[in-house]
């Protein structure tokens, strides 16, 4: 059944059927669909348009309706041009011409608003669950690896030590920012349009506000032609999609890089890992792999978006149609990559003394020799070129600067002392270092307390 067939003579083509159709697709916002529909026809007899008894049956059926859809009962019938013709049709030849009531005072315009919209809010919701869910596994081995060293990296390059608790941190930040991007949209969409209808409202009598009240929104659009042909709410969740899946890749790359033989930093659990055909001893990160990869698609969901509707006038056009896919296609992906990159992080094994021992022979305490000799009266330029001399000497040698004997610290500058060793030692290095952001054991033991304090308001 079509919607809209009482002006046409001829049958629509099959070909141009399957192509206009959106039910392979829009199916799976069937629950959003009825409860809109619900909210609408509760409105519709509060402002006497139709009965108590036709709401009552209309209402009841509708949810009777959504029970064996969801049981699988009644299958949803493809040969539907969508999911709102699919469920009015099946309304009126259950419960007859009282159901024609249903889509009293609305357009399919608004009607498909309203669905996106409530679908994308629900589905920025499980995505917001799933970030704190992962921000709670990245905090427990943050509180696990206070002491932890490891070597901090610039350019690729070793750079100074650091802990791997402060390391995830600066990942709980990032996908800290992330919920407050969602947090955000949140807020803004959060506006019905039911009601608009095709772009110019109604002549009926229609309590906009009633109906967006009973589905939780903070209260109706206020442009009825924007209310229909509005996608920025879409666009700013697939840039927000597209941030989280950027974060989740870096990370990706780390754990890789981190994976490899050459590093070994951490092992990652047998479950979470897959071989080779031919090669036995191989054992691969292909989910940190995956997720990076996958960071293209839902990149690409947000430029197509964002190409669709640049050229587009007002009000609604055929061409939004295209919105669902793509936002379904990445939110799919992006909950998928959070699950199981969470799942990952929290099975794999970290070994501590693999990472210190990098951190040691990588030069990452020559700032803090550099400092030393500062704090011995030497002017800092001068420290940096001294400390540049001992690393250079510690290459041609294949020593650490703690392998150094004092005498040769004192054959290349003088000022050296036996506390040259402590000052360069790792957990001076890092435990000397406790402004707040700094990975000092009581600067992240207050971080570790904040961050619990925000998981639990949040």
């Amino acid at each position: 059944m079509k919607l809209w067939g009482g002006r046409f003579q001829k049958e629509t083509n099959q070909s141009v059927h399957s192509f206009n159709s959106s039910i392979s697709f829009d199916r799976r916002f069937y629950e959003q669909d009825i409860r809109g529909s619900i909210a609408h026809v509760k409105m519709l007899a509060k402002q006497e348009i139709i009965t108590n008894t036709e709401k009552t049956m209309i209402v009841d059926e509708l949810k009777h309706i959504k029970e064996e859809i969801d049981s699988g009962i009644l299958p949803i019938d493809e040969s539907f041009e969508d999911i709102h013709s699919f469920i009015e049709a099946t309304l009126i030849e259950r419960i007859g011409d009282t159901g024609k009531k249903l889509h009293t005072g609305r357009s399919r315009n608004d009607q498909v608003a309203l669905d996106m919209k409530l679908y994308t809010r629900d589905e920025i919701v499980e995505i917001d669950d799933l970030l704190k869910h992962f921000l709670a596994t990245l905090l427990h081995l943050m509180e696990e690896n206070i002491e932890t060293y490891m070597p901090g990296f610039t350019h690729l390059q070793k750079a100074q030590p650091t802990t791997l608790a402060h390391h995830i941190g600066a990942y709980f930040e990032m996908f800290k920012r992330d919920r407050s991007r969602l947090e955000d949209i949140l807020r803004r969409m959060n506006y019905s349009p039911l009601g608009a209808g095709a772009l110019a409202g109604t002549t009926y009598p229609l309590d906009r506000s009633y109906s967006a009240e009973l589905l939780g929104f903070e209260g109706p659009t206020l442009n009825s032609m924007d209310s229909v042909s509005d996608r920025d709410y879409l666009i700013e969740s697939l840039s927000a999609l597209s941030t989280i899946m950027m974060h989740l890749s870096r990370f990706s790359e780390e754990v890789i890089v981190w994976n490899c033989n050459e590093y070994q930093f951490i092992e990652l659990d047998d479950a979470y890992s897959t071989g080779s055909s031919i090669m036995p001893q191989k054992k691969n990160p292909d989910i940190a792999e995956l997720v990076r990869g996958k960071t293209g698609r839902v990149y690409g969901s947000l430029m197509s978006l964002l190409t669709t509707m640049k050229g587009l006038p007002l009000a609604y056009n055929k061409d939004m149609q295209e919105d669902k896919e793509l936002t379904f296609d990445a939110i799919d992906t992006v909950k998928a990559c959070i699950g199981l990159f969470d799942d990952m992080i929290a099975t794999m094994k970290i070994n501590q003394n693999v990472m210190a021992c990098s951190a040691k022979n990588g030069f990452t305490n020559a700032t803090d020799a550099a400092d030393y000799l500062v704090k011995k009266g030497v002017p800092f330029r001068d420290a940096h070129g001294i400390v540049g001399a001992l690393v250079l000497f510690c290459i041609e040698r294949n020593l650490a600067l703690d392998d150094m004997s004092l005498e040769q610290y004192k054959a290349i500058h003088p000022v050296f002392e036996s506390d040259i060793y402590e000052a360069i030692s790792l957990d001076t290095c890092v435990n000397t270092r406790n402004t707040v952001g700094a990975p000092g054991k009581e600067a992240m033991k207050s971080i570790i307390q904040l961050q619990k304090k925000y998981l639990s308001n949040n």
